[in-house]
């Protein structure tokens, strides 16, 4: 019987101090901010490791500490590997991974993530779509919901009607991606991952895009935790793949 393929380690980066929930950051990192009474962090994990991913990489900076006291006091399932790697409290998100580019050396594709982002994505679907593509790199995009209203005109410039809060036109970096090593290894230790990095992949052709039309929720605002912990206590959060 042929064993099922080994799914790749899952780098997150844990580092940011998250300045714009300073309300809630101000003693502890923007990964340990909580939806329903658990770190974000931790629906993060849980998403991968309800779709079979289980060696984990998170790569700290501020109060690195106490996300390494979170990994330890979890009780997580048999045959799952959670590592720490400290990379610099003020260390940018391309510096972070050119940093763990040598702890994950020879494990193939990696997979990368942010500590503050949640979503119903097929994961495996992701992988597939990179590894059929045959690109160094593969990034999600999604359409995030407007925060405001949208009034519709007409051509004469009577508003027609309303939309409450569409969904923008335009896509987005989602935060769920896939890196061959020579992605990683040809980060700068001072580069933005969002800059410099996908730019350059971007311009060589080599940046492929995964669409992910279903929900998508980023914890960057103190607003942004208020919804998220809304919907988490309305028992109906769409990332919850787990229960």
């Amino acid at each position: 019987m042929n064993n099922p393929p080994v799914l790749p380690t899952v780098a997150i980066l844990c580092g940011g101090a998250g300045t714009r929930l300073r309300e809630q950051t101000q003693s502890i990192p923007k990964p340990l901010v909580e939806i329903g009474g658990r770190p974000i962090l931790w629906h993060v994990i849980k998403i991968y490791l309800a779709q079979g991913f289980s060696d984990f990489l998170l790569l700290t900076g501020f109060r690195a500490e106490l996300i390494e006291d979170f990994v330890d006091s979890e009780r997580w399932p048999g045959g799952v590997r959670i590592r720490c790697l400290e990379t610099g409290a003020d260390t940018p998100t391309g510096g972070r991974l050119r940093r763990a580019s040598e702890a994950l050396e020879g494990d193939g594709t990696v997979c990368v993530t942010y500590a503050d982002g949640v979503a119903d994505i097929d994961l495996r679907r992701l992988l597939d779509h990179h590894r059929g593509q045959e690109v160094p790199a593969t990034m999600t995009v999604v359409r995030p919901e407007l925060p405001f209203g949208v009034a519709e005109l007409n051509g004469d410039g009577a508003v027609r009607a309303f939309q409450e809060k569409p969904r923008s036109e335009h896509w987005i970096n989602g935060g769920f991606f896939c890196f061959e090593p020579g992605v990683l290894r040809a980060v700068g230790p001072d580069d933005v991952l969002e800059r410099e990095p996908l730019e350059r992949l971007a311009a060589a052709g080599q940046l492929q895009a995964f669409r992910h039309e279903g929900f998508w929720g980023c914890m960057d605002t103190y607003k942004d935790a208020v919804a998220l912990n809304e919907l988490w206590a309305s028992g109906h959060a769409p990332w919850n793949l787990w229960s």
